[in-house]
């Protein structure tokens, strides 16, 4: 025989079990009305507004269940979403993206990260031997050896703007191109080039190394569109309202990246809301350590915005390169009306 109280226990159990097996079968059928989608990334922090959109439920608030896929090269995820793999990329502008989408198979839907001032991003470093020889100055990169990851790369386009700026002829320079970041560092330690530009955890390295000087950052010389969301044109075709929720979502992850770490006094990086939990987010979704996190935050803009007419100067510099085709315009591989308030709009 029962005791009452055993009885009355039991009960709670049986409920308590209910309840949980209840809630085990709502997740389960909530989760199965997810629509699914698929987004190509780097594990970078210029990706930030899609790990905090995911993390803080802002696609699920939205009906989706995004799968954020891990690619090791910018160029990796355009080809993915021109093959269907992914459903969109969001990645930094190079000489390959705008192949591809010249050829149809690509429109930019959003902004991702910007080289804006105060945002210490990609250094222009000159080795110890090259500075001691007289290479002091960003407008000495005439005839000199500068390491790079791959022609048409952003490294290029970043030089190609400092050449612009500065009245030097971008051919001049030799690319030297290493194919990846670990081989650009060790050229310039072997001093096998004269410079280099480099994402700002390799040139820290470098620089507590001895290995050479830094002349400057990108975004403090030459602001510029670096990265965007993109997707299909036969997407945008088809499934657009999943796009819109997919953008909504993505530009709340947008300011929420803004509010945290975008605050900025006379140059100097000044903590917002929410800044701890950002960084413990995008630790875990970069696997990189938090203090690693802290010295590579790019600027983003709160609203996914594009600097549309850096778009337009992008496609001219890489003809200018031989790298794309002249017959590619602009405005044909973008699609302005995810997003409002674009700025820099060509007339």
């Amino acid at each position: 025989m029962w005791e009452d109280g055993e009885m009355q226990r039991l009960g709670w159990v049986s409920a308590f079990v209910g309840v949980a097996v209840a809630a085990l079968f709502a997740g389960a059928a909530q989760a199965k009305d997810l629509e699914k989608v698929s987004i190509g990334a780097l594990a970078l922090s210029s990706s930030g507004a899609v790990f905090l959109a995911k993390d803080k439920n802002y696609f699920r608030d939205e009906g989706l269940d995004v799968d954020i896929r891990i690619f090791t090269a910018a160029q990796q995820v355009p080809v993915a979403v021109t093959s269907g793999d992914v459903t969109l990329g969001v990645t930094g502008l190079t000489a390959g993206f705008y192949n591809l989408a010249g050829r149809g198979a690509l429109k930019i839907i959003a902004a991702q990260s910007r080289e804006q001032p105060g945002f210490e991003l990609v250094s222009y470093m000159v080795t110890n031997k090259a500075y001691a020889a007289g290479f002091t100055s960003l407008k000495d990169f005439a005839g000199k050896r500068v390491a790079t990851t791959t022609t048409g790369s952003t490294f290029h386009y970043s030089l190609g703007l400092l050449a612009k700026k500065y009245g030097f002829d971008v051919k001049s320079v030799t690319l030297v191109a290493l194919q990846s970041l670990p081989n650009m560092a060790a050229a310039f330690k072997g001093e096998t080039v004269d410079a280099t530009l480099a994402p700002v955890t390799t040139t820290r390295a470098l620089e507590a190394a001895g290995a050479g000087h830094i002349l400057g950052w990108v975004g403090d010389e030459t602001p510029w569109q670096l990265g965007a969301l993109f997707t299909s044109p036969a997407m945008i075709e088809k499934h657009r309202d999943t796009l819109v929720r997919f953008v909504r979502a993505y530009q709340k992850g947008a300011l929420a990246y803004h509010v945290a770490f975008n605050a900025r006094d006379k140059g100097k990086e000044v903590r917002g809301p929410g800044y701890d939990e950002a960084i413990e987010i995008l630790s875990k979704e970069l696997k990189q350590p938090p203090d690693l996190v802290k010295i590579g935050l790019p600027y983003v803009d709160p609203d996914a915005r594009l600097d549309v007419g850096d778009i337009y100067n992008q496609v001219a510099f890489w003809q200018s390169q031989g790298l794309v085709d002249k017959t590619v315009s602009a405005k044909s591989i973008l699609d302005l009306s995810f997003v409002k308030g674009h700025f820099n709009l060509p007339h």
